[in-house]
């Protein structure tokens, strides 16, 4: 038996009840399903990276130029894609458009031939179609040279500053929206409200994409590119992240945090292509990252900084996707909420 404040005697039960309420346990069950699925998608997709129909192009001799392909498609485990480029100069154009990750020049007069390669796209892929490339030469009797093509800046190590940028302006968003909308309670509590924490997360976004792109940019030389190119990228970024949590928290109060987090951190940080590029990927990751925030910005940012901003329109309607439905969704949430609902 316990003695309680007040001076009565209660159970150990009880104490155990008084402590962690129902409530709270749900909550401790909820964090510990969030940590198995964090440990899931992590080891899942970073376990085992094998390179999967890799884009290479390939410039040879018209007279092999075929045989040449049906052979590097044909290696075991299909790592890459191989197709026919007519010259050089459109493999170069090819990689800058970032519709190829590498092409083989072959030389029609001697043993050596010459493997482009973007480094700033990823340095594992590059080593990855390195490789590959390397060992189907050597079947062949033939060595091949590599060469950078678009090469990581020397201050971001592995071209990992992009990735790790995003993933900063990923956390000021959810954090920033989850502290506007838990200050005063887990929902909106009418349309007023949402329309002005919407707008305080809009100015956060702005400052907090100049701040990544200041220190990525003038501060640590991280990253070369246009600084306002990064800045609105980062804007964009934070925003979308921050409306999408917003609307979750709308939704399903404190537990919309909890799905914040899955769709971003857990869901999207290891699918966003960054320690490992798509082609890297197991399948599920390699499918769902182009669609999540991580995986949108982290491409943006390595074409503003590599790939002279080529192959952007995509990624950035899927963040203006984000960003637009998690204003619409926790405005409709916030206006035509019950009207029994405890205003928070």
């Amino acid at each position: 038996m316990a003695t309680t404040d007040d001076g009565t005697r209660t159970t150990f039960l009880g104490e155990v009840k008084s402590a962690v309420t129902p409530h709270a346990s749900l909550l401790v069950l909820g964090v510990l399903g969030l940590m198995i699925a964090f440990i899931t998608s992590y080891t899942g997709a970073f376990h085992h990276p094998v390179p999967a129909d890799v884009p290479l192009g390939v410039v040879a001799p018209a007279q092999t130029r075929a045989q040449l392909v049906a052979k590097l498609d044909r290696l075991p485990g299909s790592p890459l894609d191989p197709r026919p480029v007519a010259s050089e100069r459109a493999a170069r154009q090819q990689i800058a458009d970032r519709t190829l990750d590498g092409a083989l020049i072959v030389n029609p007069r001697g043993s050596t031939d010459r493997l482009l390669v973007a480094g700033g796209g990823g340095a594992s892929l590059a080593q990855a179609v390195d490789t590959v490339v390397r060992s189907a030469e050597k079947a062949g009797h033939r060595t091949v040279r590599t060469v950078e093509v678009a090469p990581a800046a020397p201050g971001d190590g592995r071209s990992l500053s992009s990735f790790y940028l995003v993933v900063g302006w990923c956390v000021g968003g959810y954090l920033c929206a989850a502290i506007l909308a838990i200050s005063a309670g887990a929902r909106p509590s009418n349309g007023h409200r949402a329309v002005i924490r919407l707008a305080a997360l809009a100015v956060y976004a702005l400052t907090a994409g100049l701040a990544g792109a200041i220190v990525v940019g003038p501060v640590l030389g991280a990253l070369p590119g246009t600084f306002f190119g990064l800045w609105g990228l980062g804007a964009l970024v934070v925003f979308a992240v921050g409306a999408t949590t917003l609307a979750c928290q709308a939704l399903l109060g404190i537990l919309g945090i909890g799905l914040a987090i899955l769709l971003i951190v857990i869901l999207g940080n290891p699918s966003a292509g960054g320690a490992y590029p798509y082609p890297l990927l197991p399948p599920f990751w390699r499918a769902i990252g182009p669609a999540l925030p991580p995986g949108a910005g982290t491409w943006t940012a390595r074409s503003l900084a590599y790939f002279h901003g080529n192959a952007i329109t995509g990624p950035l309607l899927v963040l203006a996707a984000w960003a637009v439905g998690g204003t619409l969704l926790t405005l409709v949430l916030s206006i035509f909420r019950k009207k029994g609902e405890t205003p928070s």
